[in-house]
């Protein structure tokens, strides 16, 4: 929605039959509201306009729009009725569901008979399952889909918003979208994990936020979904960002830092089939992509996500009995050894294999390895890194004041001695004064997979995400050192 509601607007029905249409005219009305006291002012003017038929009836109190969705009879629509906040990016509130509704809208035009309505009612009780309340999360003036860096350099409507893969409701909210040319009414949820803990170094406070964002595409449970398809999109593709904020007063000066990793499937093409009696089930190289294309499609889409490096850290087994993952791990190795030959000796995908079953019996070895690969990582990629000054406004993350002068500043030096950020005067200009861009960019990503890309995958960007603190923290300047050599594994 346009503005955030700080007690939800009702919705109001009249009582007679209407189009869906006739209800796009009635968020037209409220759109001419500038306050909630006129919004009620209207409501009673309708209602007293109304009475020889019965005047409105109050439905719901509504925080946002889910979408629109028709069956074989009227359209539904759907509703945030309450809500919960569960954290805060930069002044912009975040939030949960933690209740929803469905509406059907009458339409005259549709014929009623028995059959019909066993049919409508299914489908009905069908879609009442989908718990909303599990895992979606959505804001009305930050962009949730998006990790901090694309938010800043991105300058997209919210009606191209929708459009990206961390979006599960772009097709329930196509139509009111479209015929009301904004996004006012609708919230664009996102499926996966957001926490936000507030703690403390040496005496100085910083917010710690981890979201993950699971792709609308190919998402589904482990053997019923696995590999690419034709389209370059894996199963169960997770973005995930850990964000460090300086806990500041809002209109102080804060420190921001942000750092990216990704999981997903194999990009092969290959599954499972699944049997009660078997609870390791072979694993099949469904389809032989002789030139890899679909695997170097994806691989190309990471590119243009994240830029490049891309680094590869594959944890399946090497060494079995009987083949199974080592299968997955040859044939992986072989796609990218044929991918690098067509690029640039720079732009080489980095494939770090590690069978990290082998190593787990002693768990701190293990950790202690995948925090060398961490480190490799970030070296390679660098992290988010800026200040500024927050700010409500939906267009706008920040209102930007860097430290380019601060020579002993921590995140000054890291810039001077790799070189490789790029800190210059910007012609675009914030409440009037000029800003600059960030001193720290992220460029490429760490992707990492196991079979299920679950327990070893969790194990992995868990020592990456602690490696990933550390930096992040010396970059804020509550740490002296970058290295995790003082937190004991």
């Amino acid at each position: 929605m346009g503005s955030e509601p700080a007690k939800g607007l009702p919705v109001m029905d009249l009582h007679h039959n209407s189009r869906r249409a006739k209800y796009m005219h009635k968020f037209k009305l409220y759109e001419t509201c500038s306050s909630e006291v006129e919004c009620y002012e209207l409501l009673h003017t309708l209602h007293d306009g109304n009475k020889s038929i019965g005047g409105l009836k109050f439905v719901t109190i509504c925080y946002g729009i889910v979408g629109f969705i028709k069956f074989l009879g009227p359209y539904y629509m759907l509703l945030i009725t309450k809500r919960r906040k569960i954290g805060m990016i930069c002044g912009h509130s975040v939030y949960s569901i933690t209740k929803s509704g469905m509406i059907p809208i009458p339409n005259s035009t549709v014929q009623s008979n028995m059959a019909y309505s066993k049919n409508e009612n299914g489908y009905e009780n069908l879609l009442r399952t989908v718990d909303l309340t599990e895992d979606f999360f959505f804001s009305y003036s930050y962009h949730v889909m998006l990790s901090i860096k694309k938010n800043i350099g991105n300058h997209e409507t919210g009606l191209g918003l929708y459009e990206t893969m961390f979006v599960w409701n772009e097709y329930l909210t196509h139509g009111i979208r479209n015929q009301l040319k904004n996004t006012m009414w609708t919230v664009a949820l996102v499926y996966g994990f957001f926490k936000q803990v507030k703690l403390s170094v040496s005496g100085r406070s910083f917010l710690l936020t981890l979201v993950a964002r699971r792709s609308c595409h190919c998402a589904g449970t482990r053997y019923l979904k696995r590999g690419v398809n034709r389209k370059d999109l894996v199963a169960n593709d997770v973005e995930t960002e850990q964000i460090v904020i300086e806990d500041g007063r809002e209109t102080s000066s804060i420190q921001i830092s942000s750092v990216v990793q990704n999981r997903g499937s194999i990009p092969l093409f290959w599954l499972q089939e699944t049997s009660r009696l078997n609870i390791k089930p072979d694993i099949i190289l469904s389809r032989k992509d002789t030139n890899y294309e679909a695997t170097k499609l994806h691989f190309e889409n990471l590119v243009k996500r994240y830029g490049n490096p891309i680094i590869i850290l594959n944890l399946v087994k090497t060494c079995e009995k009987k083949p199974r993952e080592s299968i997955l791990r040859a044939e992986f190795a072989n796609a990218i050894e044929f991918i690098n030959k067509d690029l640039s000796e720079k732009n080489h995908l980095k494939f770090l294999h590690w069978d990290l079953n082998k190593y787990s019996r002693k768990a701190t070895r293990a950790l202690a390895r995948l925090v060398d690969v961490a480190a490799y990582a970030l070296d390679l990629t660098d992290f988010f890194y800026c200040q500024g000054v927050p700010t409500s406004r939906s267009d706008e993350l920040l209102n930007w004041s860097y430290f380019v002068n601060n020579q002993d500043h921590p995140a000054k030096k890291v810039y001077d001695r790799k070189g490789s950020a790029e800190v210059r005067d910007n012609s675009r200009n914030s409440g009037g004064d000029n800003f600059q861009e960030p001193l720290m960019f992220q460029n490429g990503v760490l992707r990492t997979n196991c079979i299920d890309c679950l327990d070893r995958t969790n194990v992995a960007q868990y020592a990456y995400g602690l490696v990933a603190l550390c930096r992040q923290l010396h970059a804020l300047g509550f740490i002296d050192v970058s290295a995790i050599d003082w937190i004991p594994l």
